[in-house]
């Protein structure tokens, strides 16, 4: 595969570029990161300035390797991340580009590049752990709504969020993968009740969500009744193929900031720590490569990352955690300081062999789908 950049993408670079050097000192100051609200407000301020300069649709118009460019620069500039508009910009709203209806895309989309709606994901259940497949949260249809009974765990952003992207149970006595849907529920919901969970770092960015007797409209079904474990696998494909792309920027530059902290504090001078940091570096340069390699096979697919995904998300997802045990090792009793930001990121490294599908989930995926290898029992 070509993994070379046209003359038109380097044009597009340019011109983000230079847009993002004029736009990023009119942001206002960062808000607290525990606050959720303000964090809100900030994010969808910079997702309103995206729009107005015609940036916004980048994650769904624009090619894979725009979106790419995108991302790598904003990164690099040190711009904000998509933040509480995080499952919309780079979940829901992708799966609605590409699933729902012309309806749907009309009612949702907008308000997602505006920065109006917030979205939250509404997956992960108690006592489903990994095995999303074993949702319980059931959905019964009662004319033309669906009335939802069940609890949800982890739920992104659940707290300032405007919408959810719901996995419900239309169907008990259809295979477990095959009584799913896909469904578009308002958080302001009657019968709907937030719970948010803290951190090991003190914030509160997921939550427990509790449904009794909520009524979703069918009209906010994406996809087929029934048909929601498909749909399920486009939003994961965007999840663990493109999502995390600003990330393994942010990573290569702090590794270049941990070898320099190294040099200063006198440990760059043990040398199992130099080649630690050396195959770190290899690491985030061949996830670079991957994240290339999948998003031009995406280009060539329609737009939607294939499988090749979970291979990278199955790496970074451990490389991120060796970059930040390193990081420990160079800061030493420093780094159990949390207003530290390296501090706080090792904390939050710890989640993500969890988060998006857990690592023996994604082996699981590589194994059968990749290599071939039977199923496990």
């Amino acid at each position: 595969m070509d993994l070379t950049y046209t003359e038109e993408e380097e044009v597009f670079r340019a011109r983000l570029r230079e847009w993002l050097e004029l736009s990023l000192p009119k942001l206002p100051a960062r808000p607290d990161p525990l606050d959720w609200p303000g964090r809100r407000a900030y994010d969808t301020t910079w997702q309103r300035m995206l729009y107005d300069a015609g940036y916004a649709d980048v994650h769904w118009d624009a090619s894979p390797t725009q979106r790419l460019i995108f991302l790598e620069e904003t990164e690099r500039a040190g711009a904000p991340y998509v933040g509480a508009n995080f499952v919309g910009l780079l979940h829901a709203g992708p799966t609605i580009a590409a699933e729902g209806t012309a309806g749907q895309r009309e009612r949702w989309l907008p308000p997602v590049l505006r920065g109006d709606e917030i979205w939250c994901q509404g997956f992960s259940e108690p006592d489903a752990g990994s095995d999303l497949a074993s949702l319980r949260t059931k959905a019964v249809r009662d004319g033309d709504a669906y009335v939802v009974t069940g609890s949800k765990i982890w739920t992104s952003h659940a707290e300032v969020a405007d919408w959810c992207e719901l996995l419900v149970r239309t169907d008990p006595d259809a295979p477990r993968h095959r009584g799913i849907s896909w469904l578009a529920m308002p958080m302001d919901t009657p019968g709907v009740t937030v719970r948010p969970l803290r951190t090991l770092a003190g914030s509160a960015e997921f939550a427990e969500v509790f449904l009794d007797e909520v009524r979703v409209p069918v009209a906010n079904r994406v996809g087929e009744e029934n048909d929601g474990w498909r749909v399920t696998m486009v939003t994961l494909s965007f999840e663990r193929g493109t999502a995390f792309v600003g990330e393994v920027v942010a990573c290569r530059r702090t590794l270049g900031e941990l070898a320099a902290a190294a040099r200063a504090n006198g440990t760059w001078d043990d040398p199992v720590l130099r080649r630690r940091l050396g195959r770190l570096g290899a690491d985030f340069c061949a996830l670079w490569r991957l994240i290339q390699w999948n998003v031009s096979e995406s280009q060539q697919t329609g737009g939607v990352p294939g499988i090749g995904g979970s291979v990278f998300k199955l790496r970074y997802s451990h490389a991120r955690q060796e970059l930040y045990e390193a990081a420990a090792e160079v800061l030493g009793p420093d780094a159990f300081d949390l207003d530290r930001q390296w501090a706080a990121d090792r904390l939050s490294s710890l989640s993500y062999t969890i988060a998006a599908g857990t690592s023996q989930i994604q082996r699981n995926i590589v194994a059968e789908r990749i290599l071939g290898l039977p199923k496990g029992r």
